[in-house]
Formats: structure tokens, sequence, C-alpha cells
């Protein structure tokens, strides 16, 4: 059964010693990186925010650090990222596969805003690589296509996302979204057509927003940890794992 393990939001910066919000960034994916190789996965993939500072020092930094993976591994720009710096460190995926699923990437960044968008040239792509391939499929994006019941992040958010669930519905092979962004566990769902599909955040491996928060706050006693995925036919099994520091 092919297994797919992510992680998000790592907010590295040049400096390997510079500390995060609470803690500092880079102990603390060392040690998801490390808890993900027992994971044993198939592939890794990396759903944004790699960097704080957006300095091609800080994605050389990711490079040695996700170096350390067993997995293959892969990543998309975040609002916090310089995705032309990221392509020269390493290219971004469009499209991956893994056993039966198609893994669709999508960029949700909207460059200097915090919040995330796919406008009607990124939606009609999206269309029409849906269409004719009906193999299971997994989309990864930054940006939560959903209220996560968190006022602040949900005004950072996709803007846009009724347009982005009207793309899906006549596809019902999308069996579910993984999404950055959020700095915290989350699964939600919605029903744009005849099939349901899933969304799925992720902890960071940085600090951790705290869920159901109003204004922004930051949860410092939340351990970091990463999201895996069980992909059995076309279906899938999901569960959420955090690290000690």
């Amino acid at each position: 059964m092919p297994r797919l393990v992510q992680i998000s939001d790592c907010h590295l910066y040049a400096d390997p010693g510079a500390r995060g919000r609470v803690d500092f960034p880079l102990p603390r994916l060392e040690a998801v990186v490390a808890a993900v190789n027992r994971e044993r996965p198939d592939l890794v993939l990396v759903t944004g925010d790699v960097s704080d500072d957006e300095t091609a020092d800080s994605y050389a930094l990711a490079l040695r650090t996700l170096g350390r993976l067993v997995a293959p591994w892969e990543w998309l720009p975040g609002n916090h990222d310089d995705p032309r710096r990221m392509a020269e460190a390493r290219p971004l995926p469009g499209e991956l596969e893994l056993g039966a699923w198609r893994i669709l990437v999508l960029d949700t960044q909207v460059v200097g805003e915090p919040h995330g968008r796919l406008g009607d040239k990124a939606l009609a792509a999206l269309d029409e690589r849906l269409t004719g391939d009906a193999r299971p499929t997994l989309l990864a994006m930054h940006h939560p296509p959903l209220a996560v019941g968190s006022a602040w992040l949900d005004a950072l958010g996709l803007e846009g996302a009724e347009a982005f669930w009207e793309t899906l519905a006549p596809h019902p092979q999308v069996g579910a979204i993984l999404c950055g962004h959020i700095h915290q566990a989350f699964a939600g769902h919605r029903r744009p057509g005849e099939r349901e599909i899933a969304v799925y955040g992720c902890p960071a491996t940085s600090d951790q927003f705290t869920p159901g928060a109003e204004t922004f706050a930051v949860d410092a006693a939340a351990r970091p940890g990463y999201r895996v995925v069980d992909l059995d036919g076309d279906t899938l099994a999901t569960r959420v794992e955090r690290v000690d520091i």
C-alpha cells in the first residue's frame, strides 16, 4: 500500500540558529524528518512555507535537511516562499503519481499577500487536467479551500473558493485535498458534486496556531507534526502524528 507523508510550514531562515515565534525552526524540522523516516513513506510532500525569509540560503538549508529523508520528496510554494528561488534550488512539480493515484500540485500563492487564489486561467487548466483522466486524484495546495473555524485564518484562506469547488463538481475522481498554511491538524469536507471531497490540514514543523482562535494565537505547548496518508486502491486512510522535541 503506497504511503504519502505530508509535512508543512517549516519557516526556515538563512541562519540555522534563528529563532521563530516560540522556538527554533530547524531542530523542529530535523526531528520531524527523523520521525517521518520511521514511517517508511514512498513519497513526502512539503506543502509550502518552506522559508520564512525567502532567501536562497534558507532554501539551501531546507535542501540539506529534507535531503535526510529516505523517501523521494517534493515541495510547493506557500505565501512566505519565493517560487523562483525554490525552483532554482529544486524544481516545482506539477503532477506526481503514487500507486493508482494521481497527485496534482496547485500553486495558490498571491505574490505579496497572505491569502491564496486560483484565478480563471488556473481553474480552467485544472478542469482540463481532470477531464479525461478518471484515476483517483489527490490535490495538494498551500491555502485551505474552506473555512477551518478560526476567524483570522479563514480571512487568509483561498480567495474565490466557490469557483474552485464548482470546477471540481464534475470530477468525482477527486478524493481528497491536502493543504498547509493553518499550522494545525484539520479535517473537513465538501460535496461539490456527486462525491464528498475531504480536506486535510497538517500541523506545522514550526510553531502551531491555536485551533478555533478568533485572532492570531500560537499554541506554544503544541508539538510539531506531520500527516500520513495511506492509499489503498481508490480509497485512503490518514492520521496525524506529533513529534517530541
